[in-house]
C-alpha cells in the first residue's frame, strides 16, 4: 500500500478517518492524501469578473488556512501528508483524485447508525463507493486497534464475488466468509449452500482449505444476517463487495451495503466487483 486518500470536511468524524489513515500509513510506509472539497459552484470559479475571482481566491485561501490548522495533529507526525483542495463538492472527484494519485485506498468518516457525517450525508458515501475502483474503508469512531485480526466477508458465492474476495484476502490474513440465507426467492437448502460455497472456493483459492471458515446463517434480511454473524464471530472489520457504477450487486440489492456501513459499530470496507 503506497497511497491513502482521506476526504476531509473538518468534522470529528473526518478526524477519526484521518487518524485511522495515519495509522495505516505508518504501518505500510504510505503517503496520505488529505482531500477537501470546497462548496463553490462552477459559475463562480469560471466567471471572469474580478469580483467573482476575488471571492474564489478568498475562499480558497480560507480553506487552505483551515486545512493547515486541521492537519496540525500529533498523530500525523512522521507521516508524509499531501493536502489537496478541490473547487467543487462533487463526489466523483474523490475517485478521480484517487485515480490521478494512483491511490490504493480511500478512508472516510461516518456517524454510523446516526447517519453519515456532514458532506457525506445520505447517499454521498455510496456515490464515492460507486465511483471508486479501489477499496473504501468507512470508520465511525476514534481508532483504538487497527490490527483487523478477524475480518468477515459477506458473499452470495457467485462467480463475480471471486475478485473482491481475493482482494480482501490480499489485505487481511484471517478472513471468515458469511453466507446469509433469507426467506423468499433467494432461499437455498443446506445442500445448495454447501455446494455453491465449495465451487466458489475451488475457483477462488484452488482448494477447500477455508471451508471451515464459512459461517452459514439464516435471518430476515441480508444486512441483519451480516451484522449478527459478524458480531458472533468477533469481527474487527466487515468487507462487502459492490458493483460500483453499475449499481449494487444482486446480493446487496437495495440499500444493503449502505445499511451495513451505517449500522455496523465496526469499520466496513467495500470492494469493487
Amino acid at each position: 500500500m503506497n497511497k491513502i486518500i482521506v476526504p476531509i470536511d473538518f468534522s470529528e468524524f473526518s478526524e477519526y478517518a484521518l487518524e485511522t489513515a495515519a495509522i495505516l500509513a505508518k504501518k505500510n510506509n504510505a503517503e496520505l492524501i488529505a482531500l477537501h472539497m470546497l462548496d463553490l459552484d462552477r459559475g463562480s470559479v469560471t466567471d471572469s469578473a474580478n469580483a467573482h475571482n476575488e471571492k474564489v481566491v478568498f475562499f480558497l485561501k480560507l480553506a487552505e488556512q483551515k486545512f493547515d490548522e486541521f492537519l496540525a495533529k500529533d498523530f500525523l507526525e512522521g507521516v508524509n501528508v499531501t493536502p489537496i483542495v478541490k473547487h467543487f463538492k462533487v463526489f466523483s472527484e474523490v475517485a478521480e483524485v484517487a485515480e490521478e494519485q494512483n491511490a490504493d485506498m480511500i478512508v472516510m468518516g461516518s456517524h454510523g447508525s446516526s447517519g453519515l457525517s456532514e458532506i457525506f450525508v445520505g447517499s454521498n458515501t455510496e456515490r464515492v463507493v460507486r465511483h471508486s475502483e479501489i477499496p473504501v474503508l468507512v470508520v465511525k469512531q476514534k481508532p483504538t486497534n487497527l490490527n483487523f485480526e478477524t475480518v468477515t466477508f459477506a458473499s452470495d458465492f457467485s462467480e463475480e464475488m471471486v475478485e473482491p474476495y481475493l482482494k480482501a484476502r490480499q489485505l487481511f490474513d484471517n478472513v471468515k466468509l458469511i453466507h446469509v440465507n433469507v426467506p423468499g426467492e433467494g432461499f437455498r437448502s443446506s445442500t445448495e449452500m454447501e455446494t455453491t460455497v465449495a465451487n466458489f472456493l475451488k475457483k477462488a483459492d484452488g482448494n477447500l482449505d477455508k471451508l471451515n471458515d464459512v459461517h452459514y446463517t439464516s435471518d430476515y434480511t441480508v444486512e441483519k444476517g451480516i451484522l449478527n454473524s459478524s458480531n458472533l464471530l468477533g469481527a474487527d472489520l466487515i468487507a462487502v463487495p459492490t458493483h460500483g457504477r453499475k449499481g449494487l450487486a444482486h446480493f446487496f440489492s437495495g440499500s444493503v451495503s449502505e445499511d451495513v456501513a451505517n449500522h455496523a459499530t465496526i469499520p466496513v470496507m467495500t470492494f469493487k466487483i
